[in-house]
């Protein structure tokens, strides 16, 4: 099976074909297929074509794994090949949508030598004439100085370029961030059920996860992303929110969760139809990801006026307690709202923030009502 999947990425590079991707690596996503030596001049990629696949603007290095500028040591977080975009470099990749679906794009990205470092994501053409994501690349979510991305996107056309541009200008032109492993994957718009007035409450469908990466995905703020790669949510704080699996994380339901990185800067939101003067219950879980992030955490929890605080001691192992909010609506609207009360970095010396875990979170109307707000604790599962 792996030398099929080797043989049908081979065969991808070498016809230059474009294709409709649904759920996966873009064709030579990963650049683990370089240019020829004639195409390098050292590092630096001679020729918009020489990467298979990709079309190249600017100063743009082909990195192996292992290589050093300086005293530093350039990683590559899969494979063996990563690429580094210099001062206003870019590397785009045409691929064929289905027009009117929403897809959303992660990659994988590290800063290295400039202080501050961004990325801008774009797909054209749209009607909007451009479909930009600023996304600043820093280290501190992470242990390992990589991260992965996730930005949406409404496909506008039946086909378009993907392109991941640095807007930077720092004084060495080889100081720009490190790209690694573009991935693509169609969401499907989740719907309101009897079960759940909320959409996507239990964030199963998300972008896309690369089965190696043992960090989760970054979705970042709303004012970030014109279409939200978690369908139904909207990050409406200054920093992100991490996608994580349950492969490499504790989820306290099905495969998938949020974790609330970056205390109250993390918030995460959906605004629902209710009715004005009806009770409702909004249930959700609260816990840790097993990724040794300890110590006392705070979830608070609003809707409409209302608002609990759900507390939750974390061992950094796993284990999840479940809250409720109790509510009565006073608009035909409610914003149902999560964030973390405290910032928190993981037990491991590497400075990361972490957070609690949220996951499962429900809304439905009481028929019978009690007459306050509460939250429920559980022990841990």
């Amino acid at each position: 099976m792996e030398k099929l999947k080797f043989l049908l990425v081979l065969f991808l590079s070498t016809c230059q074909a474009v294709l409709s991707i649904t759920d996966g690596l873009l064709p030579n996503g990963d650049f683990e297929h370089g240019p020829k030596p004639s195409q390098l001049k050292g590092s630096e990629v001679v020729g918009k074509d020489a990467i298979p696949n990709w079309t190249v603007t600017g100063f743009v290095e082909y990195i192996k794994s292992g290589q050093k500028q300086g005293d530093m040591l350039l990683i590559v977080p899969e494979g063996a090949f990563a690429v580094r975009l210099g001062n206003e470099a870019s590397i785009k990749q045409k691929v064929n949508f289905t027009k009117g679906s929403f897809y959303s794009i992660t990659f994988s990205a590290a800063r290295t030598c400039a202080q501050e470092e961004k990325l801008n994501v774009s797909v054209l053409p749209t009607i909007e004439d451009a479909d930009w994501g600023v996304i600043p690349i820093q280290t501190m979510y992470g242990s390992n100085g990589w991260e992965s991305f996730a930005c949406g996107f409404r496909a506008d056309f039946p086909q378009g370029e993907i392109v991941i541009h640095n807007p930077g200008v720092a004084e060495d032109p080889a100081c720009g961030p490190l790209i690694d492993s573009v991935a693509l994957r169609v969401l499907n718009p989740p719907k309101r059920t009897r079960a759940n007035l909320l959409k996507n409450g239990n964030f199963e469908e998300g972008p896309y996860v690369f089965p190696k990466a043992s960090w989760g995905v970054l979705i970042p703020p709303h004012i970030e992303d014109s279409h939200s790669p978690l369908p139904g949510w909207i990050v409406e704080s200054l920093k992100a929110v991490k996608y994580i699996d349950s492969n490499h994380f504790s989820v306290p339901e099905g495969q998938r969760a949020i974790e609330l990185v970056a205390g109250k800067e993390s918030a995460l939101a959906q605004v629902v139809i209710t009715t004005i003067g009806k009770t409702y219950d909004l249930t959700f879980a609260v816990g840790d990801a097993n990724n040794a992030c300890e110590g006392s955490m705070i979830v608070e929890a609003f809707a409409g006026r209302d608002s609990v605080q759900v507390s939750y001691q974390s061992k950094g192992k796993g284990g999840f307690i479940r809250g409720k909010l109790r509510f009565k609506a006073v608009s035909l609207r409610t914003r149902v709202r999560f964030l973390s009360t405290f910032y928190t970095m993981k037990n491991d010396n590497s400075g990361s923030l972490c957070g609690p875990v949220l996951d499962d979170v429900k809304l439905l109307s009481v028929r019978y009502p009690a007459p306050r707000a509460s939250f429920i604790h559980a022990h841990d599962h």
